[in-house]
């Protein structure tokens, strides 16, 4: 379930109100699977952004991955992995990896000020499913 609510765009955007985001996928569906890109635009810093992203690896229930296809750093390859807690609940835990444009500003500006952005932005999605899986939502 957790997997599954991780891949739904719905959700996702959802989870990011504050920011006005929005995802157009490529194919229409809601729900991604591997192939699929998805745009987001959202509104962060005060600026408007957009990044179009691939899903690249799909090991259900275990794992994906989403690559930044199209956007505003040079790299995002963001990992999703799922363990099951015997039945009782889902350990999910997000490997993020991103490189700046702008070489040494970039790298600066991404370990003070994007790295822990991006943190509390997976910490937000993250009580947002966990909200959602607890109360049986589809």
């Amino acid at each position: 379930m957790v997997f599954d609510l991780e891949l739904d765009v719905d959700v996702h955007t959802a989870s990011l109100h504050a920011s006005q985001e929005t995802a157009t996928t490529s194919t229409g569906r809601r729900q991604l699977a591997l192939g699929d890109e998805v745009t987001f635009c959202a509104r962060h810093f005060g600026l408007r952004w957009r990044m179009t992203t691939r899903i690249t690896v799909c090991e259900r229930p275990y794992r994906f991955v989403d690559e930044q296809t199209q956007g505003p750093f040079r790299v995002l390859r963001h990992e999703h992995q799922f363990q099951d807690l015997n039945g009782v609940g889902t350990q999910m835990t997000d490997r993020m990896v991103i490189v700046a444009p702008l070489v040494l500003l970039g790298a600066v500006v991404a370990r003070a000020l994007i790295a822990p952005y991006l943190r509390r932005l997976l910490k937000q999605r993250a009580a947002h499913i966990k909200y959602l899986a607890e109360a049986g939502e589809p």
